[in-house]
C-alpha cells in the first residue's frame, strides 16, 4: 500500500511538467502547466521592487494581504524561452526569485535544469538584482551562471558583499554588455540594451529591446518622466510588436494624499503616472496602443485590482495592464 501511494505521488508530480492549462495559471495552486511551444516572453511579475503588501503599509491595499497573500503579486520580471534551443531566460533576478525561476521552468519545455540559461539586469534597485543571493552557497550554490550587466554594474557586483561572493565562488559570471550594442543569446533570442534616466546611485539603468524570430518587445520597468529621456517613447513603440513600460503609480493623487501620514514627496519617485502615459500616447492608434502593456505596480496603485474603475479605464483606453503568466510570442 506504501509503494501504491508513493508511485502516485510520484506520477502526478511527474505530470505538472506535461499537462495542458491556460496562460492565466496559477503555479502556487497546484495546477498543471503545459510547456509553451513556440519562442515566448512570459511575464512572471508585475509589481514593484518591495512587493505587494509592502512593509509597513497599514492601508486598504495591504491589510488583508498580509493574512491572505495574493500569488499573482510578484516582484516584475520577464522570462525568455527558446523552444527551438530548449534555452530559457530571466530579466531581473527579484526577490521572488526562486518562484520565478520555477515558473520558466514548468513552462519550458527544457528540463536540463530549473536554474535559467542567463539572467540579465536592468539596475541596481532592490527589486532587480537580489533575487541573485539565491544562486549562493547557502541556497543553490549555482555554478557559473551567466549575469548581463553594464559595466557600472558590473563593477558593483564585483566591488561589494555578498555579492562579490558570487563571483569569487563562480556562482555567477558577470557577462559586460554595452549600451545599443546588440547580444545574442541564441540563435533565436537577441536582447539590446539602452540607457534610461532613473535614480542611478549604483549602477545605470537600461531598458531591453528583445528581438526574437518574428517579433520585437520593449522593457523599461523604471524611468523618470518620459521628458527627461532623450529618445522619443512614440518612435521607440513604433519599432517593436509589445512595449512594457513603468506603470508604477496611476496618478499623482495616489501617493499625494495630505491625509496619509505616510506620503511620500513626489519630486523624490518621478516615474511617469499611468495617466500621464495615456495622455502623451492618445493619439496612437488602436493597433499602437495594444501593444502597450503597463507594468511595476506600487502596491498602493489601484489597476493591481481588476474590477477597480481605473484598471476598466486603462483599458478602456485601449492599453494593457500585464499579468503574471501573460504568455507573447516572439
Amino acid at each position: 500500500m506504501r509503494q501504491l501511494k508513493f508511485l502516485t505521488l510520484f506520477a502526478m508530480l511527474y505530470s505538472c511538467k506535461n499537462y495542458y492549462s491556460n496562460t492565466n495559471i496559477n503555479l502556487t495552486n497546484s495546477n498543471l502547466v503545459k510547456p509553451i511551444t513556440e519562442t515566448s516572453l512570459l511575464v512572471l511579475g508585475t509589481i514593484q521592487d518591495a512587493g505587494s503588501p509592502q512593509i509597513g503599509c497599514n492601508k486598504d491595499c495591504c491589510k488583508d494581504l498580509f493574512l491572505h497573500p495574493d500569488k499573482y503579486r510578484r516582484v516584475v520580471s520577464l522570462g525568455l524561452i527558446d523552444v527551438i534551443n530548449q534555452k530559457k531566460f530571466i530579466i531581473e533576478a527579484t526577490p521572488d526569485f526562486s518562484q520565478q525561476a520555477k515558473s520558466l521552468y514548468l513552462f519550458s519545455s527544457s528540463s536540463h535544469s530549473e536554474i535559467p540559461d542567463g539572467i540579465l539586469l536592468t539596475h541596481a534597485h532592490i527589486g532587480h538584482y537580489t533575487g541573485l543571493m539565491y544562486l549562493g552557497k547557502e541556497a543553490i550554490n549555482a555554478k557559473n551562471i551567466p549575469v548581463y550587466v553594464m559595466p557600472r554594474m558590473k563593477k558593483f557586483l564585483e566591488q561589494n558583499a555578498p555579492w562579490s561572493q558570487l563571483v569569487n565562488n563562480k556562482n555567477i559570471y558577470l557577462k559586460q554588455i554595452i549600451e545599443q550594442e546588440e547580444i545574442e543569446l541564441t540563435n533565436q533570442l537577441k536582447i539590446i540594451p539602452f540607457a534610461v534616466p532613473h535614480r542611478d546611485e549604483f549602477s545605470e539603468t537600461v531598458g531591453y529591446t528583445i528581438i526574437g524570430p518574428n517579433k520585437k518587445a520593449l522593457f523599461i520597468p523604471d524611468i523618470d518622466k518620459w521628458e527627461k529621456w532623450d529618445t522619443h517613447i512614440i518612435d521607440v513603440i513604433a519599432k517593436v510588436d509589445y512595449a512594457f513600460i513603468d506603470g508604477t503609480f496611476f496618478d499623482a493623487a495616489e501617493i499625494n494624499n495630505p491625509q496619509d501620514p505616510a506620503r511620500r514627496d513626489i519630486s523624490t519617485i518621478p516615474h511617469p503616472f499611468i495617466m500621464e502615459s495615456i495622455n502623451k500616447l492618445k493619439g496612437l492608434s488602436a493597433a499602437e496602443k495594444k501593444k502597450i502593456f503597463f507594468i511595476h505596480f506600487n502596491h498602493t496603485n489601484p489597476v493591481i485590482n481588476k474590477n477597480s474603475k481605473q484598471y476598466k479605464q486603462v483599458i478602456k483606453n485601449g492599453f494593457n495592464i500585464a499579468s503574471i503568466n501573460n504568455i507573447l510570442k516572439l
